[in-house]
This record gives structure tokens, sequence and C-alpha cells, in this order.
């Protein structure tokens, strides 16, 4: 009941008021020696941890104020879609949020509201069940920009991210599928710029030669995939 109190209270309150101590800064890929996906801390001890998606629900109450009860984020790309992400992915980034190798001051504050590895596990396993919307943010539809998205695609992205953008949970490459255009577009953007201070080298160095154009249209592309079987089903039309 605390939580769920809690959640109802964040969708009023602006950001900078729940603003506490700054998060910590942990060396990325702008050091020599980076190492993506070191297995070590917290990451390790929730990895282990077997989710409870009941708990999981619970906890994910502070997480739906912004994320949307069913995962969905914002179409705007202010917040990520969240749902059917692998659990690992899931742990992953967070922790990376926690301990400082990924600057998000935004998510913060409510990432660090998770107490311990176990309830990191929990929330990610439940995150994990729900079913990924179809109606998310797309692209501007240009059917030019959308072929050589394809293109591209099918040439640097589909041997990590899957045919239908469905990722790898053991190689922690994150569901596509269903993520929103403008969220998309602007990670990628900055994975290409070094400003994702924990992103994976080897996709660094597929987009580093891409130009603004070729950015946008992968990410057109990537923004039109969807998973068969883990898709949110179409809500039955209201008898009038």
């Amino acid at each position: 009941m605390k939580k769920l109190v809690f959640a109802l209270t964040l969708a009023f309150v602006p950001v900078a008021v729940l603003a506490g101590p700054p998060a910590p800064h942990k060396a990325g890929i702008e050091e020599k020696g980076y190492v993506w996906n070191a297995q070590e801390g917290e990451k390790i001890e929730a990895l282990k941890l077997k989710g409870d998606v009941k708990r999981g629900k619970e906890a994910y109450e502070v997480c739906g104020a912004c994320h949307l009860p069913s995962g969905a984020g914002r179409p705007d790309g202010t917040f990520p879609q969240l749902a059917g992400q692998h659990a690992t992915v899931l742990i992953k980034q967070i922790a990376d949020i926690r301990g400082g190798l990924r600057d998000n001051p935004t998510m913060y504050p409510f990432a660090v509201t998770l107490s311990d590895p176990q309830e990191l596990a929990d929330v990610a396993a439940y995150i994990q069940t729900l079913c990924i919307p179809s109606d998310h943010g797309k692209g501007s539809g240009d059917a030019a920009l959308l072929a050589k998205g394809k293109d591209l695609y099918a040439k640097e992205c589909v041997s990590c991210h899957g045919k239908n953008g469905e990722g790898d949970a053991q190689k922690f490459y994150p569901v596509l599928a269903g993520q929103h255009y403008k969220y998309l577009l602007r990670q990628v953007t900055e994975i290409r710029d070094g400003k994702r201070r924990n992103a994976n080298p080897d996709m660094v160095k597929v987009v580093k030669k891409y130009s603004d154009r070729d950015l946008d249209a992968v990410v057109e592309y990537m923004a039109s995939l969807s998973m068969p079987g883990s898709m949110c089903k179409p809500t039955a039309a209201k008898k009038k």
C-alpha cells in the first residue's frame, strides 16, 4: 500500500521536487579499458535470483507512474516501452543507472527505491510477463526511408537484435519490437555520439558511421517490428 500511495503521488509531483542526492559516476565507454556488461556488482546478485512475479507486480507500482501500468511508456519517447523486455536487460540497465554507469537523472531517484537485488529481480520478472503493445509510437511512415532502414537492419542489426526485434536475453541484447520511434532514435543517436556511457562498443562501431538520415531510416524500421505471440491482443470493439 505504501508503494501504491507513492506511485499515485508521483503522477502529480514534478521530478525536481523528488530530487535527492545525485547519482554516482562510474567510468564508462569514454574511459580506456571499459568492459561492456562487466560481470560484477548487484547486477550479478540479481541475475542469480529467481524473480517473483507477484512481488514484482507490487514493486512495479512505482514504475507505472511514468511507464504506465501496462508498461507501454509514452509514444512521445519521454519514457520507454518496458513491457515484454528481457529480465536480464532490465536488471542490467537498472543496475547501470543505480551504479552511475548509465546517466539518467530522471530515472535514478526511482531506480534507487528498489531496495535490494531480490526486488530488482522481482520487478524485472514481472515486466517481462507483460504483453507488448502494438500501438506504440511509430516513425513518419515514409516508404523510401522504411526500405532503407530495412536494408541497414538486415545487414548490421539482425544478427544481434533478431529478425523480429526479439533481442537475446542471454547476451543482454534488448527487445526492440514495440519500442517507440522517438525513444529509439534518441538512444541510438546517443550511442553513436558517445553520450550513452554504458553502450556496447560493438554497436558503437556499427552506428558510428551512420548519418542522421541513416539513423532515422534504421530506427523507422526498428519501430515497425513486432514479435508474433508476444504482442497484446487487440481490444474487442465495444458494441454500439
